[in-house]
């Protein structure tokens, strides 16, 4: 009989964290999204992994169900962090975390923070080599109502034309997509936790750092990726000492979604 998934509100460093999991004997799994994103970008794999792992798929503070805080440290390495306290609350050790976009920078963090916890990575469209917030927009971000310019920002451009952009299959978008993605960035305090990530976002990991980290890496890319081209994944898999990348055809950045039974296929592969 296959496990339920569950879902819970976790306190962790004082901020409101949203997971969803099933939890059982089986090898664990943890899923990162990428930035303005949820757990919903992995809506069509975890049905097709559950029945072999433990899973884990986790809303970063800042987007999705949790807490758009207003004090939470917004910096890849505090976003790393984060996620190894929610491995410590559900019993989790030698994990496989698989990552996307910004949440594959995060999981290489995680990775590098505690390399013998962590037993293989699956980076699907990372993020990667991109510098820090340009320190003028930082100092701006401190001016009075910058924040209504970002929300200004934000609203300026409709949710279904940011799906266009990461679908090749433009069929594939649904009413369910719109409403996931449209959710968060309603909230009241969404434009000041963005602001906060722009102020604390450190760059990606550099060609060195990468280098020190020996995880088996599994890299999983769309050939039309117009978010993270996949430029960026070739050159991950230069620099990373034990990786590979694996592509597809007609896909674009949202590659769980266009393509679910084939990630979850390489993800159960190369774990079984």
């Amino acid at each position: 009989m296959k496990d339920k998934l569950s879902s819970t509100m976790l306190n962790i460093d004082n901020v409101k964290v949203y997971c969803e999991y099933v939890c059982n004997e089986k090898p664990p799994v943890i899923l990162i999204h990428g930035f303005v994103s949820s757990t919903y970008t992995f809506n069509k794999i975890i049905p097709l992994l559950e029945k072999d792992f433990s899973i884990v798929a986790i809303d970063l503070p800042g987007f999705g169900r949790s807490e758009k805080s207003i004090s939470f440290f917004y910096s890849y390495e505090n976003y790393a962090r984060l996620v190894i306290k929610i491995m410590d609350y559900f019993g989790m050790d030698a994990v496989c975390i698989v990552g996307h976009s910004m949440g594959g920078q995060i999981a290489l963090n995680i990775a590098k923070l505690i390399p013998d916890k962590v037993k293989k990575l699956f980076l699907i469209a990372s993020s990667g080599y991109l510098k820090s917030s340009n320190r003028l927009l930082v100092y701006s971000s401190y001016l009075p109502f910058f924040s209504l310019y970002v929300k200004r920002a934000i609203n300026s451009r409709s949710v279904m034309d940011s799906l266009r952009n990461v679908f090749y299959n433009q069929s594939n978008i649904t009413a369910d997509h719109i409403r996931e993605f449209e959710r968060p960035i309603k909230e009241k305090n969404f434009p000041k936790s963005l602001i906060r990530l722009l102020r604390h976002r450190e760059g990606d990991l550099s060609s060195y750092e990468l280098g020190k980290i020996n995880t088996p890496t599994l890299l999983i890319w769309g050939e039309d990726d117009r978010v993270v081209p996949l430029r960026i994944g070739k050159r991950l898999v230069q620099d990373l000492p034990n990786a590979e990348i694996i592509t597809f055809k007609e896909t674009g950045h949202l590659v769980s979604e266009e393509r679910p039974n084939e990630v979850s296929t390489l993800i159960s592969s190369y774990l079984i």
